[in-house]
């Protein structure tokens, strides 16, 4: 039978698989997941890298599996390459939350295995597995360790009762309430002993056995894993993986950051901490000691961030005459140990060792390959980092150039009308075999979802309390406008702090603020259904709020990045400032307003007003283009009274109640 042949027999199986699955998932067959399917599938058969821009409700994570399954099916008798690579290679899928990895394994490919199995598409179930770090994994020789030594102690009832469910669950993540200290001392070693006798037959080199079975045909892992797998290879180490044919990567808008974090390096003070322990526990207790003494004074002697800080707040790493000297007296430190103990330390406390001076090295003689910045916890401590100034160059390199075929997608690879920041941060340019597709979402927005951006006097700008007032009035309006079940997102911690401190008790309606990731306060949120909550960093993507629970979501800055070390780097490449911000600066934030903008309409049913209260947004602002160009189609006003007949038209009687 002819290719062509096949690849029509392939593609009109979409559609069938897509006409069966998606009735009984509770979803409407719609050609947008139809087409994304048939644009990953022949993307996967022609050896393509494919950027897809899906919107929610498209289904993306259907159209990557099906295509996936048709590409197994298929690959051999479509083209020669893939004869080469074999059936037995899997396809790896890598995703940046865990919640989205578990669904795929534990909901998504049983459904469809059931359905393809008795439609006669396969002929076996699909297997996958998940893919993570031995910090996640029980190591039970250390196990037992652990539960003799707190079998005649006190202890927190629920956390005990975690550690002894231990037995049954190798999985760390699958058991609450176990304790941090807990995790990290029963958790499978970064270096197992060769002297373990339980190292041939314990539950996680059962795990990793079960997980590189030729019969697994999907692997599930994050970004990190990949990008860890990615450099063993590239350092011609063993690889994590087994050799795939072909790549998924979902949430791939967080993939560069990733990259970033994997090829720089950084040392903080859980390193020290670690590298102390770990002398310690090879009884080295005199040069711990004197490590430990070095590294605090070198940690003390660093500038503290004022006020409220932000996520990743980084800052130009500069050093003053005390901070020098304590620099080279830990790295002296750390030399003197390695030269004293050679010999006598086990290959990972060595390396340990190796690393962190390596690292430290780089600020003290200021590498110019790398960027080297400051960035604080959320308690204030300070972490030495490096980042590579060609990521993206690695990032072609190390994957790309090994030829397989690839998906990239997520909701925000799109910026404006181009791809181009995307190709960019991935290591896409001049790659000659990217594929692009937009999948725009089934929703009405124009029927569904009102854009308000009122009209701004500029004397609100006369000072900063002008502003919060400004600010708080207009979404105090707003909240009485949609009665509540609101979410407003900040772009500044400290920003949502003052305008929560100028509203609070003035609202009519439950008043919440989530600080970093409170999940408990989001559980509660919508717990309440007519609460307002304030929110920034994370919860601009990833928090799902179908429903009315979210029924006007207001922006109150436009989401610009913050200047950092990384992007001041980023800057040299550009000869003028309006270059580096239509290319830059304008894109990202257009990304990040797309993200913050699909926490409004999560359902085909939903109904939302959002709200941008940046002047530069509305019309005639500076950036209005832009952000039209960024959002999906839907009505625009500036009038409050609008606002009120939209809500009121919309929602029922029970909405107010």
């Amino acid at each position: 039978m002819h290719r062509n042949e096949y690849r029509r027999m392939a593609h009109e199986e979409v559609e069938e698989i897509f006409r069966e699955i998606l009735p009984q998932a509770g979803m409407k067959v719609r050609e947008e997941q139809i087409t994304l399917c048939h644009q990953m599938l022949s993307s996967l058969c022609g050896n393509k890298i494919a950027l897809c821009d899906a919107a929610v409700g498209v289904g993306k994570t259907y159209a990557y599996l099906v295509a996936c399954i048709l590409f197994r099916k298929y690959s051999q008798l479509l083209s020669g390459y893939f004869s080469m690579c074999g059936q037995s290679q899997p396809i790896v899928i890598s995703t940046s939350s865990i919640a989205l990895q578990e669904a795929i394994q534990r909901e998504y490919i049983p459904f469809l295995s059931q359905v393809l199995l008795k439609k006669g598409i396969i002929s076996a179930p699909i297997q996958a597995v998940i893919r993570k770090g031995k910090e996640h994994f029980v190591c039970d020789n250390r196990l037992e360790l652990r539960l003799d030594a707190v079998r005649r102690k006190a202890k927190n009832p629920l956390q005990r009762e975690a550690l002894y469910a231990l037995r049954e669950q190798y999985d760390m993540d699958s058991v609450q309430h176990l304790s941090g200290f807990d995790r990290r001392m029963v958790c499978v070693p970064k270096y197992c002993p060769e002297t373990c006798e339980m190292r041939t037959y314990c539950r996680y080199q059962k795990y990793l056995k079960e997980a590189t079975d030729e019969k697994v045909f999907i692997q599930i892992c994050n970004h990190n894993y990949l990008l860890a797998d990615t450099l063993h290879r590239a350092n011609d180490f063993r690889p994590l993986l087994r050799n795939y044919q072909a790549l998924i990567i979902d949430e791939a808008h967080k993939f560069p950051e990733a990259a970033r974090q994997m090829y720089g390096k950084s040392f903080g003070p859980e390193d020290f901490m670690e590298i102390c322990s770990l002398l310690e526990g090879e009884h080295y207790t005199h040069i711990a000691a004197k490590l430990r003494e070095a590294f605090s004074q070198l940690f003390e002697s660093l500038p503290r961030p004022q006020g409220v800080l932000e996520e990743q707040a980084r800052f130009r790493f500069v050093l003053n005459r005390e901070s020098r000297q304590a620099l080279r007296n830990s790295i002296r430190w750390l030399q003197r140990a390695e030269d004293l103990l050679i010999g006598n330390l086990s290959r990972w406390t060595k390396n340990r060792l190796e690393e962190s001076r390596e690292v430290l090295l780089q600020f003290l003689n200021v590498d110019r390959n790398n960027i080297l910045f400051l960035e604080y916890t959320s308690k204030g401590l300070p972490v030495f980092c490096t980042v590579h100034r060609k990521t993206e160059s690695l990032i072609k390199a190390d994957i790309w150039e090994r030829g397989f075929p690839a998906i990239l997608t997520s909701g925000t690879l799109k910026a404006g009308e181009s791809f181009q920041r995307s190709e960019q941060l991935n290591g896409l340019e001049d790659v000659g075999r990217v594929r692009e597709y937009q999948a725009d979402s089934p929703f009405d927005y124009d029927e569904n979802c009102l854009l308000y951006m009122p009209r701004r006097k500029r004397k609100v700008y006369d000072s900063y309390h002008g502003e919060i007032r400004f600010l708080s009035e207009q979404i105090r309006k707003l909240v009485c406008s949609t009665f509540g079940h609101t979410l407003v997102l900040f772009t500044s911690y400290s920003m949502m702090g003052n305008v929560y401190r100028e509203l609070r008790g003035n609202l009519p309606f439950p008043l919440l603020k989530v600080w970093k990731d409170s999940q408990s306060v989001i559980r509660e949120f919508k717990a309440q259904k007519n609460c307002v909550l304030f929110a920034a960093g994370s919860c601009w993507e990833g928090v799902d709020f179908p429903g009315d629970v979210v029924s006007s979501l207001i922006i109150v800055r436009l989401p610009f990045a913050v200047p950092d070390p990384v992007r001041e780097a980023e800057r040299e490449r550009y000869q003028t400032l309006k270059e580096y911000i239509q290319k830059i600066i304008v894109p990202d934030m257009q990304i990040k307003l797309r993200q913050g903008f699909g926490r409004a309409i999560r359902t085909e049913t939903d109904t939302c007003v959002v709200s941008i209260l940046d002047s530069r947004a509305g019309r005639g602002g500076k950036y209005h283009k832009e952000v039209i160009d960024a959002l999906p189609v839907c009505r625009i006003t500036d009038r409050m009274a609008d606002v009120e007949n939209f809500i009121r038209n919309r929602k029922r009687i029970e909405y107010y109640m």
